[in-house]
């Protein structure tokens, strides 16, 4: 019996979703994504403030590489002081559903876990 040939390929063809998930769940664009989606628009303060962790510098090029993918929509208001609002964009809103199908997988969690655990104490013990 002849083995098949294996050709490389790019990462895309292997797995068509990969290009997705490089956008959607890049650090820090999930947590940005979800805030903007659950509590609407939103100045640069307010998001930094609900997403404790992130830096300003990270924050700043996030919403811009976000702003390029066509995710959010950023309004400037010539006033003074100026104010920035941030918003999610229909392409934004349009991965709604699979967040939603996320949340709904996030039971699992304590299954994950336990696996975790059952994995370590193998791992553990079979290095006595």
């Amino acid at each position: 019996m002849e083995t098949p040939k294996v050709t490389e390929t790019t990462p895309e063809l292997a797995c068509p979703i990969t290009p997705i998930v490089d956008i959607v769940f890049s650090r820090w664009t999930t947590p940005i994504l979800w805030s903007l989606n659950e509590y609407g628009r939103q100045r640069f303060v307010e998001l930094q403030r609900r997403i404790a962790t992130i830096t300003p510098k990270v924050l700043t090029q996030r919403l811009r590489q976000m702003e390029r993918d066509g995710l959010i929509t950023r309004t400037y208001h010539a006033e003074v002081p100026p104010r920035v609002e941030y918003e999610i964009s229909e392409l934004g809103r349009s991965l709604g559903p699979m967040f939603a199908t996320l949340a709904e997988w996030s039971p699992n969690l304590a299954k994950v876990e336990e696996a975790r655990t059952h994995y370590d104490d193998r791992s553990r013990s079979s290095a006595r």
